[in-house]
């Protein structure tokens, strides 16, 4: 919330929540996340969603395709200095990038995505939840271009700091990949979060509307999503989508 900024009568989005939080009952995880994820996917081709959608992948494939080449012609550069890598040093070069850009395509798909969250948010709160997006705060380019660059540091510095540990446990064949996996799960979730819930004014110590096992199955499903070829175009996406369903929707009655 900007400071000094105040705070509106708490809407229907908060009521649920706190009820959803305090009260009994409430439904399990597994079902509200196929109710989420199932919305999400089936508002993809919506109108209002499709061309935010499709700038924000234009612009990820833009960025990375930029990096990719830079990075790309720098490394050869610097390998065809050497005599005895001279031969090989545009090859190894792509073979590094290459595996650099599968690492890295999730920091830069999700810092894109967050210089559109504001309008992805918009887009489904006026369909689906018009009585969260009448009280919603609108985020301006600054805000969301230094989130943007915040939550990709997180990611970057997080995933170096885990890549130790990966190549310890490369040898099992599936210990590197589930590391990364819980890496990018608990940031993934965090920043979903993040993009729904600073729209809405919050009270001083207000808990987040998603509780740790929430975020971490939503930052899992998206995580796992980024890992399959062509459906990690959209994923991040989807998991912007999917935050939006489950955050608005926690404490209502079963669809």
């Amino acid at each position: 919330m900007v400071p000094g900024e105040k705070c509106a009568a708490p809407s229907g989005f908060w009521l649920r929540r706190e009820a959803a939080l305090t009260g009994p009952g409430g439904r399990a995880i597994p079902a509200a996340m196929l109710t989420a994820f199932a919305l999400a996917v089936s508002r993809i081709t919506d109108p209002r969603l499709l061309p935010i959608w499709l700038k924000s992948l234009a612009v990820t494939l833009l960025v990375f395709a930029v990096l990719g080449g830079g990075s790309w012609w720098g490394l050869s550069v610097l390998l065809s200095r050497y005599p005895e890598t001279a031969e090989l040093g545009q090859l190894v070069a792509a073979v590094l990038v290459l595996i650099a850009g599968w690492l890295l395509w999730r920091i830069i798909a999700l810092a894109v995505l967050q210089v559109f969250a504001d309008e992805v948010v918009q887009a489904i709160e006026a369909r689906d939840y018009p009585e969260m997006a009448a009280q919603a705060r609108k985020l301006g380019l600054r805000e969301e271009a230094g989130r943007a660059l915040a939550g990709a540091g997180r990611a970057l510095l997080f995933n170096l700091l885990a890549l130790p540990v990966a190549l310890v446990l490369a040898v099992t064949g599936i210990g590197a990949p589930l590391v990364f996996l819980a890496v990018n799960a608990a940031l993934l979730g965090r920043e979903l979060q993040d993009m729904v819930w600073l729209r809405h004014c919050l009270s001083p110590g207000s808990p987040p509307p998603l509780t740790g096992i929430e975020r971490l199955a939503l930052g899992g499903v998206t995580a796992l999503l980024l890992t399959v070829p062509v459906v990690n175009f959209v994923a991040p996406f989807l998991g912007a989508a999917c935050a939006v369903h489950l955050i608005h929707r926690k404490g209502l009655p079963p669809a």
